[in-house]
């Protein structure tokens, strides 16, 4: 893939960055960790440099990086609170963290995210923040998948999608204020320091005031979905209970509070697995079909069960 002028020069941010910090720098070659539309993050030795996706808003940002900087035991600090422009985006850097592994599923770190997020849930915003960006990413699924045209899994998508609250589809304030991450799986994960310091959660680009549950809902939904086998959800359960996160009830019944959230996400991941396969032209796959077939069934919930609209 040929280097864009961004990708260019958020190398050399990266690395004048890094060698500020270490003097001498190892200086090893510098990695792209991740080249999107909706944000590039390059690596030099133990510094990353991140371009946020365009439109930005700066002030909303810098909210967010105040509040990763008040909070260092729960979220990774950034090394400034300022972010530059560079092209169209503003670039922010932070220290390098080891992330979770992909390659062992065994070794999940479960208990750390729902500890983390109990801890940050149950934490005041250190400064005024924008709503958690939650609904949002799930609005922008939903108009990907009705720009990539006719499929014919996504009727159910659609339909469940139109039975979910107000809220959840980001047409009505949020009917909470607690301070959420707003995009929580395993990815958002790091040991720093690297590499095998405390768990802390990172990418701070959805941060903000809403319902938390919307933070336990990836994991509840892979479950409800089956993808998610019943044991690691009873642990990542159990570690967020334990923390006293106030996102459900210390026992009992977790779903009266978890429902809206991981319909949300579910919705969510199967529009954004239909645009996938379409752009690749290929089927949907096991998993794909997984996530499209239980949007079929909360679609298939009765009238006087499904979620008020207007809540």
């Amino acid at each position: 893939m040929p280097r864009t002028p961004l990708l260019s020069d958020l190398t050399a941010r990266a690395r004048t960055t890094a060698h500020a910090r270490t003097t001498p720098c190892p200086c090893g070659a510098t990695t792209t960790l991740t080249d999107r539309p909706d944000g590039t993050v390059v690596r030099h030795e133990d510094t990353v440099a991140k371009a946020h996706a365009p439109h930005t808003d700066p002030t909303d940002l810098t909210a967010r990086l105040t509040t990763a900087e008040a909070l260092p035991g729960i979220l990774l600090p950034p090394l400034a609170l300022t972010a530059l422009p560079l092209h169209d985006r503003l670039v922010t850097c932070w220290p390098y963290g080891t992330p979770v592994d992909p390659d062992d599923p065994d070794a999940a770190p479960w208990e750390a995210a729902a500890t983390l997020l109990a801890h940050l849930h149950r934490t005041p915003p250190p400064t005024p923040l924008p709503p958690m960006r939650g609904p949002l990413k799930a609005v922008r699924a939903i108009t990907r998948l009705r720009e990539a045209g006719p499929h014919p899994a996504a009727a159910p998508v659609l339909h469940a999608w139109t039975r979910l609250p107000a809220w959840a589809r980001a047409e009505a304030p949020q009917p909470d204020t607690t301070l959420c991450h707003g995009d929580l799986h395993l990815g958002q994960l790091v040991r720093h320091p690297a590499p095998d310091g405390p768990w802390l959660l990172i990418d701070v680009d959805d941060l903000g005031v809403g319902v938390p549950g919307w933070d336990l809902a990836r994991p509840a939904a892979w479950y409800a979905c089956g993808l998610l086998p019943p044991e690691e959800w009873t642990r990542f359960l159990t570690a967020y209970r334990e923390a006293g996160g106030p996102a459900v009830p210390a026992d009992g019944d977790p779903w009266p509070a978890l429902d809206v959230p991981a319909r949300a996400l579910t919705v969510q991941t199967a529009a954004l697995a239909i645009v996938k396969a379409v752009q690749a032209g290929r089927p949907l796959d096991e998993v794909e079909r997984a996530v499209v077939d239980a949007c079929d069934r909360m679609g298939s919930v009765p009238a006087e069960l499904a979620p008020e609209s207007a809540k």
